[in-house]
């Protein structure tokens, strides 16, 4: 793996962790929607990392599913797809309304996707590095 590949990794992980972080000041901030968004992102980027350290393609939104389903596949762990509908329920909350939105079921959804995070994180190592 190359040093440009090892760097998109470590990107996207960052990333990820600072949309986790955002996405918590959104929500004391009470702006549902950008901590909804924020935490959908997370997800999405930590899961970008995952791919790119696995040699998996995940250029759409479909294949974050894909990406997901695989590293509970690899793992083992039939959680990492209920994390993937939390995740995808954070984005949905993005195109509604404010006043249909739970502060703390966002919160709820947030500490999951902290729990995704760590959980994805060890799967960003390449296998070639490890």
């Amino acid at each position: 793996m190359t040093t440009a590949q090892l760097l998109e990794i470590a990107d996207y992980a960052a990333q990820a962790r600072d949309f986790l972080a955002k996405s918590r000041n959104y929500l004391d901030e009470d702006d549902l929607h950008q901590a909804s968004e924020k935490g959908w992102g997370a997800a999405s980027h930590m899961a970008k990392a995952v791919a790119a350290a696995q040699g998996w393609e995940y250029t759409t939104h479909a294949q974050f599913f894909g990406v997901l389903t695989r590293v509970s596949q690899r793992t083992g762990n039939p959680y990492i797809l209920d994390l993937r509908a939390t995740a995808n329920e954070l984005h949905g909350y993005y195109y509604m309304r404010k006043r249909e939105l739970v502060a703390a079921e966002i919160g709820r959804s947030l500490e999951r996707m902290a729990e995704l995070l760590e959980l994805l994180a060890p799967l960003t190592v390449p296998p070639t590095v490890r």
